[in-house]
């Protein structure tokens, strides 16, 4: 990416940035509509066969995932032009993904703030550290690391801790207005969920919320993880990080087949979003397609993508992730890092 493009960036992709009220419109109908007859669909297969329902439960995650991105746009103040529609819509957007929309707005705020920045890690991501962290690092610590680091607590014990339980509490220093809004939200999912466990019973509601829960968690944060974790990334301390440079290079285009470049809200041009949250989804890929210096980034597939399980750590000296099994030994006693690391080390230079 050269510098020439980079201080344009900013500037080219704000054109996109417009809201078109009816597209939104027909996002919330063509997105919670399905979720709620996908939802009354397996229901009623649970007369017939489990094995119908579970299917509907599949798609009907998908589209959870697709009113998430509405939330989320929501969020970012781009999916309505009025500030109390955005909230409303992001409120209720909140209760049916179980996320509440003021603690999520402010800590994702500090996430795109703060992306890519090795010295303002910790709020609104995954917990991330570099080699030399890890090496100097106590035992119990590293330990911990590999535990919260393993695809299974990733992505199918932590949906479950983050959206249950850390969205039910409030952040340290929130404001009045964030606690309150986590409490109404939680009151809210509870009434829902009593509501229908009432009308159907708690095995049905079970049977039917249980997978949509679990798949639409996995494909959220498999999505969140995959976009900002890929090897040719971009992580710089304070003084050498660039907020264009974190958005373009630091996230990537996942290039998903077209069905599911939908279902996703075309959140697969995540470098888009992060170089201007202004952007709704709808709007993302033109964006993309339409400004020439956007296509550099780093373009994974579903493929490709899976190579992201295995990185673990982030090597600073050759700016790049490596899993844990390229570490030969702990650096110590004045040993350059670099005599701890096995493999190769391509550079970025003139990326």
């Amino acid at each position: 990416m050269h510098q020439a493009n980079i201080a344009h960036l900013k500037k080219d992709v704000a054109p996109y940035e417009k809201t078109d009220t009816r597209a939104s419109i027909r996002q919330v109908i063509n997105t919670i509509g399905p979720l709620i007859l996908l939802w009354y669909a397996a229901y009623l297969c649970l007369s017939v066969s489990y094995w119908l329902t579970l299917p509907l439960t599949l798609v009907a995650a998908g589209f959870t995932v697709r009113t998430f991105i509405i939330f989320h746009d929501c969020c970012h103040q781009s999916f309505f032009k009025s500030r109390m529609a955005n909230d409303i819509l992001g409120i209720i957007t909140g209760v049916l993904t179980l996320c509440p929309y003021e603690q999520w707005k402010n800590s994702h705020a500090i996430h795109h703030a703060t992306s890519s920045n090795l010295d303002k890690r910790g709020v609104g991501d995954i917990w991330m550290m570099t080699v030399e962290e890890y090496v100097s690092a106590p035992l119990w610590h590293r330990i911990a690391y590999r535990l919260y680091r393993h695809p299974i607590t990733l992505f199918i014990f932590g949906p479950t801790f983050v959206f249950v339980f850390q969205y039910r509490v409030n952040r340290k220093g929130a404001r009045r207005k964030e606690r309150l809004n986590t409490y109404l939200t939680s009151v809210l999912i509870a009434s829902l969920y009593a509501l229908i466990i009432w009308a159907i019973g708690w095995q049905a509601f079970l049977m039917i919320q249980g997978p949509i829960f679990f798949f639409s968690g996995l494909m959220g944060v498999w999505l969140f993880y995959v976009q900002h974790t890929f090897e040719d990334s971009y992580f710089e301390e304070e003084a050498e990080w660039s907020y264009v440079k974190a958005a373009v290079e630091g996230s990537s285009y996942y290039q998903l087949p077209k069905v599911l470049q939908w279902i996703t809200g075309n959140i697969g041009f995540h470098h888009v979003h992060h170089l201007s949250p202004k952007v709704p989804n709808y709007n993302l890929e033109r964006a993309h397609n339409e400004t020439k210096p956007l296509q550099m980034a780093t373009t994974i597939t579903l493929k490709s993508s899976l190579k992201s399980l295995r990185f673990r750590l982030w090597d600073e000296e050759a700016k790049r992730f490596i899993g844990f099994q390229e570490i030969r030994r702990p650096a110590a006693h004045g040993e350059p890092m670099a005599e701890a690391i096995s493999g190769p080390r391509p550079s970025l230079e003139g990326k």
